[in-house]
């Protein structure tokens, strides 16, 4: 018989997510930037004769009306043992239908595809996935020349000609510094014409995560930020959030060098996967595919529903996305 009881404080939490080599999205920091933004998140120890057999943190979004909240698991549950993996989903799925209740819970696990093989009870393929499957995951115990042998000539050729072009690229973590990247990030979106945050939240990211926040950026030689990638780590892997560069940032061939001292980043902290968090048919996910020559197929979202209302749920989710993304804008 499986048991879950709620940790409330960090230092247990985190304790036990790092050696489980569990995802930077299920450290306590993640839920608590989500939980100053309009979530809630519960942490769940799943234990079974007094040893753990897995972690949860489920992230509990309200909905209006008779939906009433969505249960998210972000690149969860931390299962050491796969033979565990079903059992652990069932056991946080049955109390998130118990104690939070609502539309139903999704699970991303950060598992690859091919030896995920899952049997979640009413588990199905969700219609509304959060975080793309498809994804590019760098092992980064190779050596520094096995990484880039396996690159485009034209990135690899970036990489090695940033020292000649007054590139300064490195990791900053003091905030003032950080606004400052965020100005980079600021002038992408407007020339892309996507959505972003508020300021804020982007620092409440560096602040909640702490030493697990990796901002990585590119300096020209006036000391002005060009380019950057924003990453999360837990002790195993680096995920990469955000990333942009502006038109000097582009003039220099800035983003190459600054994806590969990232890279470096986790490389030097003894982490073992660089995540660079989805690929599809666009010019990022080209860029993306010049650092490698292989794709990683994860799991995927699976939808367990609580109620009756999930249906309705998911065909409303679409259009509700369009909308806000028209307010954003």
């Amino acid at each position: 018989m499986l048991s879950i009881d709620v940790v409330t404080d960090q230092p247990t939490w985190d304790g036990e997510v790092l050696p489980l080599g569990g995802h930077p999205l299920q450290l306590w920091g993640w839920g608590e930037l989500k939980a100053a933004h309009g979530w809630r998140a519960l942490r769940l120890r799943v234990t079974e004769e007094g040893r753990t057999v897995g972690l949860a943190q489920v992230l509990v979004r309200p909905l209006p009306s008779v939906f009433r909240a969505l249960s998210y698991v972000p690149r969860g549950p931390v299962v050491p043992d796969e033979t565990d993996r079903a059992r652990v989903c069932d056991a946080v799925a049955d109390y998130c239908r118990r104690q939070v209740r609502g539309v139903g819970i999704t699970f991303e696990p950060d598992w690859d595809a091919a030896d995920a093989a899952l049997d979640i009870t009413d588990g199905r393929i969700a219609e509304n996935p959060i975080l793309y499957p498809e994804t590019l995951i760098v092992d980064v115990t190779q050596t520094e020349d096995a990484l880039q042998a396996v690159m485009s000539k034209s990135t690899r050729y970036d990489i090695r000609k940033a020292g000649r072009s007054g590139l300064d690229v490195r990791r900053v973590t003091d905030e003032d510094t950080v606004r400052a990247v965020l100005g980079v990030y600021h002038e992408t979106a407007e020339r892309a014409g996507f959505a972003i945050h508020t300021d804020e939240y982007y620092l409440d990211i560096h602040r909640m995560l702490g030493e697990h926040s990796v901002v990585v950026a590119a300096f020209d030689e006036d000391g002005s930020p060009v380019a950057f990638v924003w990453c999360v780590s837990s002790a195993t892997t680096s995920f990469e959030l955000y990333g942009g560069i502006n038109d000097r940032g582009r003039k220099l061939r800035a983003n190459a060098p600054v994806k590969w001292e990232s890279m470096m980043e986790a490389k030097r902290g003894g982490l073992t996967r660089y995540d660079m968090n989805g690929l599809l048919n666009d010019g990022i996910s080209d860029f993306k595919r010049s650092f490698a020559q292989h794709t990683d197929t994860l799991v995927g979202s699976i939808d367990v529903p609580f109620s009756f209302w999930y249906s309705t749920w998911n065909r409303a989710l679409p259009a509700a996305k369009k909308v806000l993304r028209s307010v954003k804008r």
